[in-house]
């Protein structure tokens, strides 16, 4: 399993792989925002570590910080940005019936990954 990956946007780690869920550690680099996606397979749970940003949820925006939480349900359009200075990490909860990188279904995207 390769644990750790870089993105456009920042990287990933993932924590924890098995059948019933799949756990990374996301960071987002400062002004930069994951693509706007949904997944068919699977529902993802957001803890917010540390910094700030910008949820969009089916087109409907929250600023989140440390501590908060994020559910997106199978199907819901989302995205976060990362509109401050600093980085914004969060740990990401997957769970359904699939973890594939490939059940992103990307709407848009700064880095041209449509």
């Amino acid at each position: 399993m390769k644990n750790f990956e870089e993105r456009p946007w920042g990287s990933y780690t993932v924590l924890l792989d098995s059948n019933s869920c799949k756990v990374k550690k996301i960071v987002v680099n400062p002004s930069h925002r994951l693509s706007y996606q949904i997944h068919k397979k699977r529902s993802e749970y957001w803890v917010i570590v540390s910094g700030e940003g910008e949820v969009i949820i089916d087109d409907k925006s929250r600023q989140v910080t440390s501590g908060d939480f994020v559910k997106i349900c199978r199907n819901e359009k989302h995205r976060i940005y990362n509109n401050s200075k600093t980085e914004l990490v969060f740990i990401e909860t997957q769970l359904g019936d699939y973890f594939g990188e490939d059940d992103i279904i990307r709407i848009e995207d700064d880095y041209n990954r449509i």
